[in-house]
């Protein structure tokens, strides 16, 4: 069982990104001389009582970097402080990412969101649905109406989670193949009648975005979201350089005290293997930086420094509740919805949150594959600090 070293490392924007713009950097060294910093003075005593390894958390508006924080360490191990350009397994952040990869088809006129998916992929015009099973049978019958490309975004496709050849890891099979099995997997549901988180519906998603750009998925999102965007360090597989600055991946040691080394089980690795498939659902590796200015575009309904990425139709799809009246829970095309906010989480704690009452992004990334104590306390934390400091300020 490892004990967090007691480091607490206030904004270093010397240690920023290179991206960060003049002006940017220019207000954060402002912000600094303001006063003690509330952002790291809520989230050290997590550190300090060995609840969270370490953390770099961010916050910004439509314009700026409002601060960009750490503390704690990215390595307990080696004792290396968390440095405010850490690499971290952003995992199901991808969805929205790949969502709004598809939208921007969708604007174009491309993709239609109430198209059968078999108008994309022909397999799935023999999709088969469970009806029954029990011992050695299993009953299908044909759905009652076709899987559609909305259905995939918000997770109402009937789609199970993941194929049974995605084993043992989720990032081997291209999408090519992963689209087919999916389709021979018989649906859980009837399409549109229920709400089952599914990687399998963003992965085909993610097929779907091949077949109509005529590009590699990846392809797709570094030429038309990640470059443009200066997300210089959002990859699907790290370089040696970025596997340096990887945090290292924790969990609850030992009775649920402390902190225990640990791996991510749905990728295989080395993580810098060119054989690792992109998984659109859950495979990105990104920094806070990186994963603020996405945010910063959206929160701008589609454009960010003179560049327009999306519609303001297609950002307002995405981001409001299309589960419908019947379905409790509120989710949009490949992002989280609910009141004021919406954004996603990954399976290791990281969190991207868009408050539109407040004006205010918080991204909040750790590598946790759950906490002791309460550790899980911690984004809440932050995020209080965050308002607190900032929802004020013009």
């Amino acid at each position: 069982m490892l004990r967090p070293i007691a480091i607490r490392l206030v904004l270093s924007i010397g240690l920023a990104s290179p991206m960060m713009s003049a002006a940017q950097l220019a207000f954060a060294q402002t912000d600094q001389k303001q006063g003690p910093n509330v952002i790291t003075a809520a989230l050290q005593p997590f550190v300090d009582r060995h609840e969270l390894a370490g953390a770099v958390v961010l916050v910004a508006n439509r314009e700026k970097i409002l601060s960009l924080d750490t503390v704690g360490a990215a390595d307990l191990e080696n004792a290396r402080p968390m440095p405010t350009n850490a690499l971290f397994w952003i995992a199901s952040q991808s969805k929205p990412i790949t969502a709004t990869a598809l939208m921007i088809l969708v604007d174009e006129g491309k993709v239609g969101l109430d198209d059968p998916v078999a108008k994309y992929i022909p397999e799935f015009k023999e999709v088969w649905l469970t009806v029954d099973t029990g011992g050695d049978h299993k009953f299908l019958k044909r759905p009652a109406r076709p899987i559609t490309v909305r259905d995939l975004l918000r997770h109402t496709s009937g789609l199970p989670f993941a194929s049974v050849m995605e084993r043992p890891t989720l990032d081997r099979l291209p999408l090519r193949t992963a689209a087919v099995s999916y389709a021979m997997t018989p649906l859980e549901f009837e399409p549109g009648s229920k709400y089952q988180y599914s990687n399998a519906g963003i992965n085909t998603a993610g097929r779907i975005i091949e077949i109509v750009s005529g590009q590699p998925y990846e392809t797709f999102l570094e030429t038309r979201l990640f470059q443009p965007l200066g997300m210089t360090d959002t990859t699907f597989t790290p370089s040696a350089e970025q596997l340096t600055r990887l945090a290292t991946s924790y969990k609850p040691g030992e009775g649920g005290k402390g902190l225990e080394k640990t791996t991510v089980g749905q990728l295989s690795y080395p993580l810098d293997d060119a054989s690792r498939e992109p998984m659109p659902a859950g495979g990105l590796f990104s920094t806070a930086h990186d994963v603020g200015r996405f945010c910063q575009m959206i929160l701008n309904k589609g454009e960010f420094e003179g560049r327009r990425y999306l519609s303001e139709a297609a950002v307002q799809e995405m981001t409001r509740k299309q589960t419908g009246e019947k379905i409790a829970e509120s989710y949009g095309l490949g992002w989280s919805t609910g009141g004021d906010s919406f954004g996603h989480g990954g399976a290791f704690s990281t969190n991207m949150t868009i408050d539109t009452k407040t004006g205010l992004i918080t991204v909040f990334l750790v590598q946790h594959a759950g906490f002791p104590g309460d550790g899980g306390k911690s984004q809440g934390a932050f995020v209080e600090a965050a308002k607190a400091r900032f929802a004020s300020q013009p």
